[in-house]
Parts: C-alpha cells; sequence; structure tokens
C-alpha cells in the first residue's frame, strides 16, 4: 500500500519519490574545447523560468592540461564577463590509490567570498588518458528576480598526485545577485577541455 498525498505518490511497493520530473534539455561535447557554453534561448537551451532547478551532469571529464581544475561561472542578460559575485565552501574527501593516505577536511584555497573569479569544481586533475572528473551541479531557480541564486556541487577526480588519488568534493554556494541568470560557462583553470560531456536538465 502506497503512501499518497495531494494525488501525489511519495511511497510505493519500497520505492520513495521526491521532487518532480527530470527533462533532458541539452548535451555538450568538448573536444579540445576552451569553454562549454549554455545560454538560454541559444541552440536549444532553455535556463530560465521554466524549471525551479536546473541539473547539470559532468560525464568523463578529461582536461588537457596536468593539475588544472574543472570550474564554472554565471552571468546575466546580455552580459559575458561571468563575473558575478560568489560566495562558496567546499569539503573534501580523498584516498590515495597505494592505501597511503586518506584524510576528510575544508578545503580553503577552493571557496571564494564574494569573489568574482570561476569557481573550481574539482581537484586538480592529473592529465594521464585514463584520468577523468565525474559529477553534478544542481542551480536553483535561477530566473528569480527577488533572492541570490543557490547552488550545490558534487564531483570526484582522479587527483594529479603521486600516486594519484580519489577526491570526492561537495560545494555549496550562492551568486550574490537578484538579476536573472541567463547564462553558464564549464572551463578549464587553464588549458582546454580535451573530451568529456556536460548535460543540462530541467527539474520540475
Amino acid at each position: 500500500m502506497g503512501l499518497i498525498s495531494a494525488g501525489t505518490t511519495i511511497f510505493d511497493a519500497g520505492a520513495v519519490s521526491v521532487g518532480g520530473s527530470m527533462t533532458f534539455i541539452k548535451k555538450l561535447t568538448a573536444s579540445g574545447s576552451a569553454t562549454l557554453d549554455f545560454l538560454n534561448g541559444a541552440s536549444s537551451v532553455v535556463f530560465d523560468g521554466t524549471y525551479k532547478k536546473y541539473l547539470f551532469t559532468f560525464k568523463d571529464i578529461h582536461l588537457a592540461t596536468n593539475g588544472q581544475y574543472l570550474s564554472f561561472q554565471v552571468d546575466i542578460g546580455t552580459s559575458t564577463g561571468y563575473d558575478i559575485g560568489v560566495t562558496s565552501s567546499i569539503f573534501k574527501a580523498y584516498h590515495k590509490e597505494d592505501g597511503s593516505a586518506a584524510a576528510l577536511g575544508y578545503d580553503t584555497g577552493s571557496d571564494q567570498g564574494q569573489g568574482t573569479a570561476f569557481q573550481r569544481l574539482s581537484s586538480d586533475l592529473i592529465s594521464d588518458n585514463d584520468a577523468c572528473i565525474g559529477g553534478i551541479l544542481e542551480i536553483y531557480d535561477p530566473a528569480n528576480t527577488t533572492h541570490t541564486k543557490q547552488w550545490m556541487a558534487r564531483t570526484n577526480t582522479m587527483v594529479d598526485g603521486s600516486p594519484p588519488y580519489s577526491e570526492e568534493r561537495n560545494y555549496a554556494g550562492f551568486f550574490n545577485t537578484t538579476y536573472a541568470l541567463t547564462r553558464v560557462r564549464f572551463k578549464s583553470t587553464s588549458g582546454n577541455i580535451d573530451a568529456g560531456d556536460i548535460c543540462l536538465y530541467g527539474i520540475s
């Protein structure tokens, strides 16, 4: 027997349903790309008030330059400076391939306090051919013109080290603007995004 609230099934046959449906919007595939850009209204991209939450997924992101980070920024209207003020926090956990070290802690080198730089979304990726970044980024209600824009991210990276190690990072932050966001840009902190997919979904 299921649990139903206001006509919506919350729990049924051991499965829990929270939130709304997820709609695929756009996939961008990197190939030596300086940036991957999602612009509302261009190339079938929807990033407005149609959905209250937008989800980006990262698959097999490989950066061309060793020791660099996947990063992102946003902008408003027709502006392309990608310099909106962001406040963020980051916790990370890592474990080396040979089991020699593991730790959990706060990363003071990747957060921002009302900074305008591109926000890091990973640790420093080793450029070995089999190394990549995977994860998700959620941006909430980007078209809202009353509140700041909240976001969260979670990524895992094969980190540049001797030996390399796996590192999971959990991010949270807000963009300090009450203007509607219209675009999102992803890039490596230096060099190109060599390969990988970034997909955008809307969640109702």
